[in-house]
């Protein structure tokens, strides 16, 4: 919301002539929940879902992110494939167990990328928020060091490794920016307080 729709459409169409995708890229309709799609080669775009998977070729999935953390995945054999949107709310109410149980396969043959997000120097929560992922997990704790006042500093990508570990995924790459201290790279709403989103993409070419 926010976006000028025109610029909308000529930076997606840009981004799929730059990348020479195989295909437009199958958005979501974000909602910060765990909602997970499986989309072929016929379905329409803007599901609400967080997250999605794919099993066919020349599918471009994708998810969009401000400061929030995407989370690409594959299978071992490169056939299964899965984008997720996982903000902390997202993150501690099981998007990532809901996206590798989606993909169906063994957790010890998935990779993982955590792509670029708001980083553990920068990301500064309430009590609420560390409490929320303790509930679940009170090792969560050494995700979080005090801030100022009632406030914590969080490591996202921390909190997805650790759930991702638990769940037996052991080949989690990527997770070294931050959104809003890498200013010359990334596009973050919390640092710049304006609309736009940046997008994750991830996909596997048609045999021939």
């Amino acid at each position: 919301m926010g976006d000028d729709v025109f610029a909308v459409q000529q930076n997606r169409a840009l981004l799929s002539r730059i990348l020479d995708l195989p295909a437009a890229p199958r958005w979501l309709r974000q909602v910060h929940g765990t909602n997970i799609v499986t989309i072929g080669t016929e379905d329409r775009d803007w599901q609400p879902a967080d997250g999605a998977v794919s099993f066919a070729p020349a599918v471009v999935l994708a998810v969009l992110s401000a400061d929030c953390l995407p989370v690409l995945a594959v299978s071992a054999d490169g056939q299964r494939l899965g984008a997720f949107h996982a903000g902390w709310r997202g993150l501690a109410a099981g998007i990532l167990e809901q996206g590798i149980a989606a993909l169906g396969v063994a957790a010890e043959q998935i990779l993982v990328y955590l792509g670029p997000a708001i980083g553990p120097d920068a990301f500064v929560v309430g009590g609420e928020v560390r409490a929320c992922f303790l509930a679940a997990d009170p090792d969560a704790s050494w995700a979080f060091r005090p801030g100022y006042g009632d406030r914590y500093y969080a490591d996202l990508y921390a909190l997805a490794r650790m759930r991702l570990a638990r769940l037996g995924v052991t080949r989690i790459y990527g997770g070294n920016y931050c959104t809003v201290r890498d200013e010359s790279l990334f596009f973050s709403h919390r640092r710049d307080g304006v609309c736009g989103r940046m997008a994750s993409l991830i996909w596997r070419e048609a045999t021939s």
